[in-house]
């Protein structure tokens, strides 16, 4: 069965091999970047590290198309048959552009694969180029970092739980204890604005959407 591949570098911090972005915060004031964390204990998040980067080759008209499966791997990624012994993760959304400017991925993806911008002699689709996107992905068996509590993922969302990594900054952990640090805060609530989390509020959250806060609680 014909493969497809993509090579890139892998960057950012990550639990399979991303996640995009498990960022951290900063000082206090405001929500930080998308979908990490902040707090007027821990403070408002810095803006999400780029994830892994591929570059594809041997792609059809669409690399990594909803549906498709990938291998996992170190410095390069592999599309092959989602039925086969190889498959890994699952593309569960492909947009176009970057993640910053783009449509924000499901709250359970597990990790972002970022396609490099590429301008080849030819292609499969014909038109000489194949334009900078993403993919989320889900991996096809657990662990899954991206659900909640699970400690990792490109999103944080109701059930995620952090703890204080210094200097002002909390980062994502697993809520069971089984990460490398233990858990401090869970976030319990999504809610519009600070003022509507419950008193026990000790640590807002940046989740982005219609209900852009989290309230945490130790």
């Amino acid at each position: 069965m014909r493969e497809r591949c993509s090579v890139g570098v892998v960057c950012g911090l990550v639990a399979l091999i991303g996640a995009l972005l498990a960022g951290c915060q900063s000082p206090s004031g405001g929500l930080g970047g998308d979908g990490r964390l902040s707090g007027p204990a821990a403070g408002r998040t810095a803006p999400a590290p780029p994830g892994p980067t591929r570059t594809p080759a041997g792609y059809g008209a669409v690399f990594l198309a909803v549906g498709e499966c990938s291998s996992f791997g170190t410095t390069s990624f592999t599309e092959v048959p989602c039925s086969g012994e190889r498959a890994a993760a699952r593309v569960t959304a492909r947009h176009a552009g970057t993640v910053r400017d783009g449509p924000r991925c499901p709250p359970t993806t597990d990790f972002v694969l970022h396609i490099s911008e590429q301008r080849p002699s030819s292609d499969e689709d014909g038109d000489g180029a194949v334009p900078r996107g993403y993919a989320c992905m889900r991996n096809l068996q657990p662990p899954h970092p991206g659900d909640p509590g699970g400690g990792g993922g490109p999103r944080t969302v109701v059930g995620d739980c952090v703890y204080g990594s210094g200097g002002g900054q909390v980062r994502e952990t697993a809520c069971d204890g089984g990460g490398e640090e233990k858990p401090e805060y869970e976030v319990t609530r999504a809610v519009v604005r600070r003022a509507d989390c419950p008193a026990t509020t000790a640590l807002y959250v940046r989740l982005g959407g219609e209900r852009p806060v989290g309230c945490a609680r130790p």
